[in-house]
């Protein structure tokens, strides 16, 4: 009988638990609500009500959620070719920032020829490069790749490399008295001691893609946010312009939380050390 009860009280008790959590976190976004509702409410008076700022460079938040219903089929295919173009663009960049950090941190000689390189190249901002990307690429959707690239690879490698250097040398000869290899110390005790690093390398080259993201659609392709942008501003359809902007701007917010989560489940040591 004890335990049916304790069975049966079970999920009541989880239940109540997550209301216990649940109305707290309301209680704290209450105020950032409210902020909100005022925002949108002054926004609106002086846009669609009192037409203190001049149209068409500030239409009114029901102009623009209206646009943003009546494109949805265009803005999605933008969100979706921006995604894409995001998703390689960093992906390239993510992986060669590892590799050369990789090897900078670990290998006499990967610092000694592989920091002159980033000396030079790391510090030009990625759009500095478009003519040569136009010149070298055939076509404006692997140039847009290099930019996106090589605007995520020098966080990376920088914080790689640092995080590798950096890891306690007492870490590594504990390990090589119990026998391990340099492929262990790398693989085993290295690249794991010097994740925190990598992971903010990450989230810099991730906000410097993005970045960078508008720049390089405007290079000649023919679906994205970033072109969808020019083409509305073109027509002075600033309504347009400002829905592409809140659609870019949950879309960062989205895949940084998603690299944040990624972060805690595999630091968990450092769960809520940084915020997002």
């Amino acid at each position: 009988m004890e335990a049916t009860s304790l069975k049966t009280k079970t999920p009541a008790s989880r239940k109540s638990r997550g209301w216990d959590k649940f109305f707290p976190r309301c209680r704290r976004l209450l105020p950032l609500i409210l902020a909100l509702v005022v925002f949108i409410g002054v926004w609106n008076l002086l846009t669609t009500g009192l037409r203190l700022l001049p149209l068409p460079y500030f239409p009114g938040p029901r102009e623009i959620l209206y646009e943003l219903w009546r494109d949805r089929g265009l803005l999605g295919l933008s969100t979706v070719y921006s995604l894409r173009l995001l998703a390689i663009g960093y992906l390239v960049g993510t992986l060669g920032g590892l590799a050369a950090g990789i090897l900078m941190g670990w290998f006499k000689w990967g610092e000694y020829w592989l920091q002159p390189l980033l000396r030079f190249i790391g510090p030009v901002p990625a759009p500095a490069w478009i003519p040569l990307a136009m010149t070298l690429f055939p076509n404006s959707f692997l140039a847009s790749i290099f930019l996106l690239g090589l605007s995520s690879w020098f966080p990376v490698t920088i914080l790689t490399w640092s995080g590798i250097a950096g890891v306690n040398k007492s870490y590594l000869e504990v390990a090589r008295t119990l026998g391990a290899g340099d492929r262990v110390l790398l693989l085993r005790v290295a690249i794991p001691a010097a994740l925190p690093s990598i992971f903010v390398g990450l989230f810099m080259g991730l906000g410097l893609s993005f970045a960078t993201l508008v720049v390089a659609e405007m290079l000649g392709v023919k679906a994205g946010l970033g072109w969808y942008i020019q083409w509305a501003q073109g027509w002075a359809e600033y309504d347009k312009v400002y829905g592409a902007l809140i659609i870019m701007a949950l879309l960062f917010s989205t895949l940084l939380s998603v690299i944040f989560r990624c972060r805690d489940r595999i630091l968990a040591w450092q769960r809520g050390l940084i915020k997002w």
